[in-house]
């Protein structure tokens, strides 16, 4: 079983299309993988109870049938940080239930795909983050880097930041979350020559999410080879 974890320059750089598209890709290979998001805010009231649009995607793309609360068992309902949705709802995150959690996953899968909210550092509790979890699941990162202006600095800062926190960046994906960015080539380019880790994949702005074409641009052999 290999694992990943999938974390983003910010909120809504597309780090579950970018999940589902890996997901498809690595189907196509004949591999069977799944996505979780362990920790999701922002989940709508349904008659089955909170669901997040985005841990929906993922146990839509995975290829292993999960229910609902494998792929997101700590599921709130303010549209905010985590930490802070979890304390108007009561709840206390744990990070040691959250990993016993994935590794009850493994035994299901050749690869798991967990996907943290927000940025990097976004916290848990008061003294718990993302980052804790990745160092304790202890997966290579993917770095999902919404291409806009000011993604530079962004995805820079967030790489040094994966690194001194202790975890493998096995390679960066840029998504296009701008339509027209008059700079896109170029930010890339740039950002391809600094942040000391394989190009997986350039998602172009699409006005259509259209995950089965983003998956055939996604190098699932360099992620394959760097992941072992």
């Amino acid at each position: 079983m290999r694992g990943l974890f999938i974390t983003g320059t910010d909120t809504g750089v597309g780090k579950t299309r970018v999940g589902e598209a890996l997901l498809l890709a690595l189907a196509a290979r004949g591999e069977r993988a799944i996505g979780v998001k362990p920790v999701a805010a922002g989940c709508r009231v349904t008659a089955n109870g909170l669901r997040n649009e985005d841990a929906l995607i993922l146990q839509a793309a995975g290829t292993v049938p999960l229910s609902y609360a494998q792929v997101n068992p700590i599921a709130l309902q303010a549209a905010v940080a985590p930490h802070l949705a979890a304390e108007d709802a009561g709840v206390v995150i744990s990070v040691d239930e959250l990993v016993a959690h994935v590794r009850a996953l493994e035994q299901e899968t050749d690869w798991l795909l967990v996907e943290g909210a927000g940025g990097w550092r976004v916290p848990l509790g008061p003294d718990c983050g993302f980052p804790d979890l990745a160092r304790r699941l202890a997966y290579p990162v993917v770095l999902v880097a919404g291409i806009r202006l000011g993604c530079i600095n962004h995805a820079l800062l967030t790489a040094e930041a994966i690194r001194a926190d202790g975890l493998h960046l096995v390679g960066w994906v840029a998504n296009g979350i701008v339509a027209n960015e008059p700079w896109a080539e170029r930010q890339v380019t740039t950002l391809a020559a600094r942040l000391h880790a394989p190009l997986l994949g350039h998602l172009g702005f699409q006005p259509e999410w259209n995950a089965a074409r983003a998956s055939e641009l996604l190098d699932t052999a360099l992620l394959v080879s760097r992941a072992d």
